[in-house]
C-alpha cells in the first residue's frame, strides 16, 4: 500500500474538517435531546428514566463541548500557525469524542428498547450489544487494521 505522508499544513484542514462534518449531527441530537424534556410525555418518565435522559443530555454536550475544543484551541493558542501538537490535539480530542457518544447512544437505545419490549434485562442487553457495535466499529476496525492508531504511537 502506498502511503502519502501529508505536511502539517495538508493535515490540519482534516482534522477541522472531521470535526465540522460531525458537529452539525451532534448539535441536532443535543437540540432533540433538549427540548424532549419541554414535551408533556416527558413528565410520564419515572424518575430514573428522566435521570438517564439527563445523562444522555450531559454525553453529548461533553462530545460537543470535545469536538469544538481545537477550534478553541487554536484560535486562542495558535492563531496564524499549525503545529504538530495542534493536529495531535485535535485528533486524540476527535478520537475520544466517540466515548461519550457511545454511552448516549447505549443510553438511548436501553430507553427505546424498554419502551417497547417492556423487559428492563432485554433493553440492558440491546442497549449493550449496541454500544459494544459502536466500540467494534469505531475502536476495534482500527486496531484490526493491523496498524497501531497513531494517537497512540510516540511522535519524534
Amino acid at each position: 500500500m502506498q502511503v502519502h505522508h501529508k505536511t502539517l499544513e495538508e493535515e490540519s484542514p482534516h482534522v477541522t474538517d472531521e470535526a465540522r462534518m460531525l458537529l452539525p449531527g451532534v448539535q441536532t441530537v443535543l437540540g432533540f435531546q433538549f427540548v424532549a424534556v419541554f414535551n408533556q410525555r416527558f413528565q410520564e418518565l419515572s424518575a430514573g428514566e428522566q435521570l438517564i435522559h439527563l445523562a444522555a443530555f450531559l454525553l453529548i454536550a461533553l462530545a460537543m463541548g470535545l469536538m469544538m475544543t481545537p477550534a478553541a484551541y487554536h484560535r486562542q493558542v495558535e492563531r496564524g500557525r499549525v503545529t504538530r501538537y495542534f493536529v495531535d490535539l485535535s485528533s486524540v480530542l476527535l478520537t475520544l469524542v466517540l466515548l461519550p457518544l457511545v454511552a448516549r447512544f447505549g443510553l438511548d437505545a436501553y430507553r427505546v428498547a424498554r419502551l417497547i419490549l417492556f423487559d428492563k434485562e432485554v433493553a440492558m442487553l440491546v442497549a449493550g450489544g449496541f454500544s459494544m457495535t459502536l466500540l467494534g466499529l469505531w475502536y476495534g476496525l482500527p486496531i484490526l487494521s493491523g496498524q497501531r492508531p497513531r494517537i497512540f504511537r510516540r511522535q519524534h
